[in-house]
């Protein structure tokens, strides 16, 4: 029972996330933290940095994770594949009718219309990500802000704007300058 509903609920989550892994952030959290409560939020803020760090699609690396902690090797075989498995349904289908349908406007449309949900998804998961970070799992309260937190993360932003660095010496930088920080 356990494995189906790893399966079920990350099968929703590839099944309804447009847009990519960031964009698949509000869903994941939904099933894994307010529906099934498997993980805590604190928890699933590091699942998704350490899904963000390691290789390979963030949905597919969540829910490897989430599979194993619940129920072992299988579980994240049943979660993996209940995450993948949507996508190839569509994919193959879609590609099959835009193959064969690729000059209607309609379709064109379409493609627009999705846009900017796929922008406002990504924005909500990124707010919520910073609220936790900033603020953890309370109410935002300008007294009880990490500045720690607030402080790489401008550092963060700033380089990346001026500098245009790899995204992965940025992170790795803040890991270590954080961790620097927390243990003093």
């Amino acid at each position: 029972m356990t494995y189906l509903k790893l399966f079920w609920s990350f099968f929703q989550i590839g099944l309804f996330s447009i847009g990519g892994g960031y964009a698949a952030l509000p869903l994941i959290q939904e099933q894994i933290v307010d529906t099934h409560g498997w993980l805590s939020a604190t928890e699933f803020m590091d699942l998704i940095t350490i899904a963000e760090m390691t290789p390979g699609p963030i949905a597919i690396n969540s829910a490897t994770f989430v599979g194993t902690r619940i129920a072992g090797v299988l579980g994240a075989i049943a979660s993996t594949i209940g995450v993948v498995l949507p996508s190839l349904i569509i994919i193959f289908t879609l590609s099959y009718l835009y193959y064969r349908f690729q000059n209607l406007k309609q379709i064109q449309g379409i493609l627009s219309g999705l846009r900017p949900a796929v922008v406002a998804l990504i924005a909500s998961a990124g707010l919520s990500i910073l609220i936790l970070a900033f603020w953890g799992e309370g109410k935002i309260n300008l007294q009880d802000t990490n500045l720690i937190a607030v402080g790489i993360t401008i550092a963060a932003l700033l380089i990346l704007r001026k500098f245009k660095p790899s995204p992965i010496f940025v992170m790795l930088g803040a890991g270590v300058l954080g961790m620097i920080l927390y243990l003093i």
